[in-house]
Protein backbone atom coordinates (compact mmCIF):
# COMPACT_ATOMS: atom_id res chain seq x y z
CA UNK A 1 0.00 0.00 0.00
CA UNK A 2 2.91 2.16 0.69
CA UNK A 3 3.77 1.92 -2.56
CA UNK A 4 1.03 3.32 -4.12
CA UNK A 5 1.03 6.44 -1.83
CA UNK A 6 4.33 7.77 -2.07
CA UNK A 7 3.30 8.46 -5.58
CA UNK A 8 0.44 10.19 -4.73
CA UNK A 9 2.02 12.18 -2.42
CA UNK A 10 4.36 12.97 -4.22
CA UNK A 11 2.68 14.59 -7.07
CA UNK A 12 0.52 16.12 -4.87
CA UNK A 13 3.48 17.97 -3.76
CA UNK A 14 4.38 18.77 -6.72
CA UNK A 15 1.08 20.15 -7.85
CA UNK A 16 0.79 22.15 -4.75
CA UNK A 17 4.38 23.51 -5.78
CA UNK A 18 3.09 24.08 -9.15
CA UNK A 19 0.02 25.75 -7.83
CA UNK A 20 1.93 28.19 -4.98
CA UNK A 21 4.63 29.74 -7.97
CA UNK A 22 1.63 30.53 -10.34
CA UNK A 23 -0.31 32.39 -7.62
CA UNK A 24 2.97 33.96 -7.44
CA UNK A 25 3.92 34.53 -11.30
CA UNK A 26 0.14 35.70 -12.02
CA UNK A 27 -1.69 38.33 -10.19
CA UNK A 28 -5.34 37.10 -10.88
CA UNK A 29 -4.58 34.11 -8.80
CA UNK A 30 -5.32 34.22 -5.27
CA UNK A 31 -4.84 31.50 -2.13
CA UNK A 32 -6.39 33.02 1.02
CA UNK A 33 -4.16 30.50 3.19
CA UNK A 34 -2.26 27.26 3.25
CA UNK A 35 -5.37 24.79 3.35
CA UNK A 36 -6.78 26.42 0.19
CA UNK A 37 -3.74 25.96 -1.93
CA UNK A 38 -3.50 22.16 -0.28
CA UNK A 39 -7.31 21.32 -0.74
CA UNK A 40 -6.86 22.93 -4.67
CA UNK A 41 -4.08 20.51 -5.30
CA UNK A 42 -6.03 17.85 -4.08
CA UNK A 43 -9.08 18.84 -6.32
CA UNK A 44 -7.66 19.65 -9.11
CA UNK A 45 -5.99 16.07 -9.07
CA UNK A 46 -9.06 14.40 -8.71
CA UNK A 47 -10.62 16.63 -11.52
CA UNK A 48 -8.17 15.81 -14.01
CA UNK A 49 -8.69 12.04 -13.20
CA UNK A 50 -12.47 12.32 -13.47
CA UNK A 51 -14.13 14.89 -14.84
CA UNK A 52 -10.84 16.13 -17.68
CA UNK A 53 -11.53 12.77 -19.52
CA UNK A 54 -14.80 13.22 -19.89
CA UNK A 55 -14.62 16.37 -21.36
CA UNK A 56 -12.51 14.96 -23.61
CA UNK A 57 -14.30 12.41 -25.23
CA UNK A 58 -17.56 14.76 -24.94
CA UNK A 59 -15.09 17.16 -27.21
CA UNK A 60 -13.52 14.98 -29.36
CA UNK A 61 -14.59 16.48 -32.65
CA UNK A 62 -13.50 20.13 -31.11
CA UNK A 63 -10.27 18.80 -30.26
CA UNK A 64 -9.40 16.82 -33.34
CA UNK A 65 -10.83 19.95 -35.23
CA UNK A 66 -8.33 22.64 -33.56
CA UNK A 67 -5.28 19.62 -33.82
CA UNK A 68 -5.52 19.26 -30.04
CA UNK A 69 -5.34 23.07 -28.89
CA UNK A 70 -8.91 22.83 -27.36
CA UNK A 71 -6.92 20.86 -24.53
CA UNK A 72 -5.93 23.66 -23.31
CA UNK A 73 -9.19 25.03 -23.06
CA UNK A 74 -10.31 22.06 -20.96
CA UNK A 75 -7.46 22.55 -18.45
CA UNK A 76 -8.37 25.98 -18.02
CA UNK A 77 -11.75 24.66 -17.34
CA UNK A 78 -10.12 22.31 -14.82
CA UNK A 79 -8.67 25.20 -13.13
CA UNK A 80 -11.77 27.59 -12.98
CA UNK A 81 -13.98 24.39 -11.73
CA UNK A 82 -11.61 23.74 -8.85
CA UNK A 83 -11.66 27.92 -8.02
CA UNK A 84 -15.22 27.90 -7.89
CA UNK A 85 -15.32 24.38 -5.64
CA UNK A 86 -12.44 25.58 -2.93
CA UNK A 87 -13.27 28.72 -0.75
CA UNK A 88 -10.03 31.16 -0.43
CA UNK A 89 -8.67 30.05 -4.08
CA UNK A 90 -9.95 32.64 -6.80
CA UNK A 91 -9.20 33.47 -10.60
CA UNK A 92 -10.02 36.81 -12.02
CA UNK A 93 -10.55 35.07 -15.16
CA UNK A 94 -10.38 32.83 -18.11
CA UNK A 95 -7.19 34.08 -19.97
CA UNK A 96 -5.91 34.07 -16.03
CA UNK A 97 -6.35 30.19 -15.77
CA UNK A 98 -5.51 29.44 -19.53
CA UNK A 99 -2.05 30.70 -19.38
CA UNK A 100 -2.15 29.81 -15.21
CA UNK A 101 -2.79 25.77 -16.75
CA UNK A 102 -0.21 26.06 -19.44
CA UNK A 103 2.51 27.26 -16.75
CA UNK A 104 1.19 25.06 -13.66
CA UNK A 105 1.63 21.99 -16.60
CA UNK A 106 5.22 22.92 -17.22
CA UNK A 107 6.31 23.54 -14.22
CA UNK A 108 4.68 20.24 -13.07
CA UNK A 109 6.30 18.28 -15.86
CA UNK A 110 9.76 19.83 -14.66
CA UNK A 111 9.46 19.41 -11.59
CA UNK A 112 8.46 15.57 -11.91
CA UNK A 113 11.50 14.97 -14.16
CA UNK A 114 13.84 15.64 -11.27
CA UNK A 115 11.85 14.23 -8.54
CA UNK A 116 11.71 10.56 -9.52
CA UNK A 117 14.80 10.33 -11.34
CA UNK A 118 14.89 6.37 -10.68
CA UNK A 119 12.21 5.86 -13.92
CA UNK A 120 13.57 6.64 -17.22
CA UNK A 121 11.56 9.57 -19.23
CA UNK A 122 10.34 7.65 -21.87
CA UNK A 123 9.47 4.92 -20.04
CA UNK A 124 5.37 4.51 -18.55
CA UNK A 125 5.55 4.49 -14.97
CA UNK A 126 4.36 1.29 -13.51
CA UNK A 127 5.55 -0.62 -16.25
CA UNK A 128 8.71 -2.25 -14.38
CA UNK A 129 12.82 -1.71 -15.39
CA UNK A 130 13.67 -1.97 -18.64
CA UNK A 131 15.46 -5.63 -19.65
CA UNK A 132 18.98 -6.29 -20.83
CA UNK A 133 18.25 -9.37 -23.69
CA UNK A 134 21.08 -11.55 -23.68
CA UNK A 135 22.25 -10.76 -27.18
CA UNK A 136 23.63 -7.89 -26.99
CA UNK A 137 25.96 -6.66 -29.66
CA UNK A 138 27.51 -3.91 -27.97
CA UNK A 139 28.40 -5.85 -25.13
CA UNK A 140 31.88 -8.20 -25.91
CA UNK A 141 31.11 -12.15 -25.24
Amino acid sequence: MLDHLLPFLLHWAITSLSLWAASHVFKGIRFADTRALIVSALLLGFANAIVRPLLIILTFPLTLLTLGLFLLVINALMLLLVSALVRGFTISGFWTAFFASIFIAVLSFAIGLFADSDTPVWQPAGKGLWVETAHNPSRPS
